[in-house]
This record gives C-alpha cells, sequence and structure tokens, in this order.
C-alpha cells in the first residue's frame, strides 16, 4: 500500500493494485476498478514514483526469500 494525502493534509493508505487511472485535472484524481474516486496532493509524477518504489521493495523482499 502507499502512503498518500487528501486535499486536506489528512493521510490514507491506497493499495496501488486497485488503481485504473490517475490523472491531473488540475489536482490529481485517482480512479479505482471500483469506480471509487479520490483527490490526492501528490502530482501524477510523485504518485508513480510511490507505485515504482513499492513494487521494488515487494519483489525485492521476494528475491531476497527465494
Amino acid at each position: 500500500m502507499i502512503e498518500l494525502s487528501r486535499l486536506n493534509g489528512k493521510v490514507f493508505y491506497l493499495n496501488h493494485n486497485l488503481i485504473e487511472i490517475f490523472e491531473a485535472t488540475p489536482d490529481t484524481v485517482i480512479k479505482l476498478t471500483d469506480g471509487t474516486k479520490y483527490v490526492v496532493r501528490e502530482k501524477p509524477d510523485e504518485l508513480l514514483e510511490k507505485i515504482v518504489l513499492f513494487n521494488r521493495q515487494v519483489f525485492a523482499e521476494k528475491t531476497r526469500i527465494a
């Protein structure tokens, strides 16, 4: 899960595997596969970086275990 911030600054954690699409409109809007939408402070490039870093961490753990 990745840590994100709502526009009011409140932090929440999101399962990035449920993201269908995200875009800047100009605020970053995340749409999940179930249709739920979130507006977050992070810019799309920051969001993508968080997803990539999380996946790297998960796959690094898997290769250490194997």
